[in-house]
């Protein structure tokens, strides 16, 4: 950034100044690749309290560490959500299935019942919990010890179970289920390696690797929800487009009512899956 312009009597060259903080910042950025280095480098420069703790992040980040893990928390619906290095970070796109979940979690009557199955950092049961309030009985779970801590951090008034999918829940849940939402890991085993390096190389793999197909673990919660759904719950899974209709095809073959929304803004697709109600 250049000094003031010269007046009457000043030298005919005036000194530069040296660049700020900020300016450095973009440019370290800009050079190791990030594409929107001005943002990042306001919001490292606004969570670092010492030069030497901006230093330190901006050193992660250049290095290829996702930003919401050197931050220490993503923008997730307009929520804050506590992440921690390793843990998988929540995606734009699931605010697809989270603004559907709100919509059916409202036509519940009394205090709805909402279950965040694969929830990692607690970020889909958190926003849902701020657009519909404290009035519902939030469980989520996940196998994975660091997600759950994130979890239990982000979602302080909820009931958090770590361990493989239903069965990390208590038995007193089952049946009782108006909301089941999940986002599990869906990728090919095969196209792993193609997913960016902030993903492929800082999240956990059992985060994003959904086997040959990708609908290993998908299937699995399809598979359970039945047997803890109430009647009438509604199942909502993340999918991507071209596993739309197989995902569906699992969520009939699991004698629920299917269908298949998508967002073409978001680049999103859930199937919802509806439990009949016994015959009166």
């Amino acid at each position: 950034m250049s000094a003031s312009s010269p007046t009457s009597g000043s030298p005919a060259h005036a000194p530069h100044a040296s660049p700020s903080p900020d300016e450095r910042v973009i440019a370290r950025l800009r050079a190791a690749g990030c594409v929107f280095a001005e943002d990042e480098a306001a919001l490292l420069v606004s969570t670092a309290t010492t030069e030497a703790e901006l230093a330190a992040l901006l050193e992660r980040r250049v290095a290829g560490e996702p930003l919401e893990h050197v931050l220490g928390w993503a923008s997730f619906c307009g929520l804050r959500i506590h992440v921690e290095p390793g843990v998988f970070v929540p995606r734009p796109r699931t605010a697809f299935l989270i603004e559907h979940a709100v919509a059916l979690a409202r036509e519940v009557p009394g205090r709805p019942v909402i279950l965040d199955m694969c929830c990692g950092t607690g970020a889909m049961g958190a926003a849902i919990t701020a657009a519909v309030g404290d009035a519902i009985e939030l469980h989520a779970a996940d196998l994975d010890p660091a997600a759950v801590r994130c979890a239990r951090r982000n979602l302080p008034g909820a009931h958090v179970h770590q361990g493989d999918l239903y069965d990390a829940l208590p038995a007193s849940l089952r049946g009782r289920v108006d909301v089941l939402i999940a986002s599990p890991p869906y990728v090919p085993s095969d196209a792993l390696a193609l997913l960016p390096p902030e993903a492929r190389l800082h999240e956990p793999r059992s985060a994003l690797d959904g086997g040959a197909d990708g609908l290993d673990v998908v299937r699995r919660v399809i598979g359970g929800a039945a047997h803890w759904l109430a009647p009438g719950g509604r199942l909502l899974v993340e999918t991507s487009r071209g596993q739309a209709a197989a995902t569906a095809a699992a969520v009939s073959a699991a004698g629920l009512l299917a269908r298949v929304a998508t967002s073409e803004e978001l680049d999103a697709t859930a199937v919802i899956g509806t439990l009949r109600r016994p015959a009166p």
